[in-house]
């Protein structure tokens, strides 16, 4: 199995209801369920350009407060 990490979430009484609903139809557990949602956002996250230019500006403004400046 590869490298899990535990983790806390905290979600309100009615979404965590939807989520254990879900699960429950679904026959998987919550917190595979949960992984499946995060995997699904972050593959989101990385195909869109505005998140992937924000992103490239963020490591830059990083290499440049370590004194790492790229041309």
């Amino acid at each position: 199995m590869a490298d899990m990490r535990a983790m806390t979430i905290r979600l309100d009484a009615g979404l965590a209801d939807d989520l254990a609903t879900v699960a429950a139809v679904d026959g998987r557990p919550q917190s595979e369920v949960i992984r499946c949602a995060i995997a699904d956002h972050v593959a989101t996250r990385k195909a869109d350009p505005k998140f992937r230019a924000s992103l490239r500006d963020y490591i830059g403004r990083a290499r440049r407060l370590l004194g790492d400046e790229v041309a």
